[in-house]
C-alpha cells in the first residue's frame, strides 16, 4: 500500500488543481474581460453564425496586449486587446479575424479547451508520481526524465489539438462563404504581429505546427474535400 502513495498523491493532486485552475481562469477572465462591440467584426463573425445556424456567437475580449485568442473551459471565446487593435489599424482583415474565432470554436466543438485543463493538471500529477518513483531509483536524473516525458506528452497533444482545430475551421469558412484564404493569409501573418508584440509566440504556436505546416495541412483537407477555395476578399 506505501508503494501506492505516490500514485494516489499524484491523483489527488491532479483533481485539486483541476478545479482550482478552472476557478481561478475563470475569475481572471470575468475581471478582465469585456464583450466584443465593434460593428464591423462582429458582422464577421455573425456569418460564422449563421453557418452554425446560431443566433450569434458570444465573443469577448480579454485587456491584454499580446496577439492571440481563446477558448476558455467554460466555452467561452476571448479575443485579446491586442489582436482587436491590429484590425482596428488594418493589420489583420475582418475574415481573418473570423478566421481566429472559427479555430476557437473548433476547439469548443472538440473538447479541447476543457480537455487541456485537465491534461494539465494530468501531467502535473505524472510529473509528480514519475519524479517521486524514477527520483528513487535514479537519483537527480529521475526528476530531470519526468520532466521531459511530461513536456513530450504536452507537445503531441497541443499539436494534435491544433490540426483538428484548424481542420474544423477551415470547414466552418467554407461554409460561411468566407473559405479559407484569410485562414492561411494569417497564418503567414502571425510570426510578424507576435514579434511586434513583443510577448513571443501566442498559444496558437507554442509546441505547436509551424504555420507553414498548417497551411499545407488545409490544403490537403481542400484536397481531400474537392473544394476549390477562392477567398471572397
Amino acid at each position: 500500500m506505501l508503494k501506492l502513495t505516490p500514485i494516489l498523491l499524484a491523483i489527488l493532486y491532479a483533481v485539486l488543481m483541476y478545479h482550482f485552475s478552472a476557478w481561478r481562469t475563470k475569475k481572471m477572465l470575468d475581471a478582465q474581460s469585456r464583450p466584443l462591440d465593434d460593428p464591423g467584426l462582429k458582422a464577421e463573425i455573425d456569418r460564422l453564425a449563421r453557418a452554425l445556424d446560431l443566433p450569434h456567437v458570444p465573443v469577448r475580449v480579454f485587456a491584454i496586449a499580446p496577439v492571440n485568442g481563446l477558448a476558455a473551459p467554460d466555452g467561452r471565446i476571448f479575443l485579446t486587446e491586442g489582436f482587436v487593435r491590429k484590425y482596428r489599424e488594418g493589420t489583420v482583415t475582418g475574415p481573418e479575424m473570423a478566421s481566429v474565432v472559427a479555430h476557437e470554436l473548433g476547439h469548443i466543438a472538440h473538447g479541447h479547451a476543457r480537455r487541456r485543463m485537465i491534461d494539465f493538471s494530468g501531467q502535473n500529477a505524472v510529473y509528480v508520481a514519475l519524479a517521486s518513483l524514477l527520483g528513487r531509483l535514479i537519483p537527480f536524473v529521475g526528476i530531470f526524465l519526468a520532466g521531459l516525458v511530461t513536456s513530450l506528452l504536452a507537445a503531441r497533444l497541443s499539436r494534435r489539438d491544433e490540426y483538428e482545430a484548424d481542420e474544423w475551421a477551415s470547414a466552418l469558412l467554407i461554409k460561411a462563404g468566407i473559405g479559407t484564404g484569410p485562414q492561411k493569409s494569417l497564418f503567414r501573418k502571425l510570426e510578424k504581429l507576435t514579434g511586434a508584440a513583443g510577448v513571443g509566440q501566442p498559444a496558437w504556436l507554442l509546441s505547436h505546427p509551424k504555420a507553414a505546416e498548417r497551411i499545407a495541412a488545409i490544403e490537403r483537407n481542400e484536397a481531400k474535400w474537392g473544394v476549390n477555395v477562392t477567398p471572397i476578399r
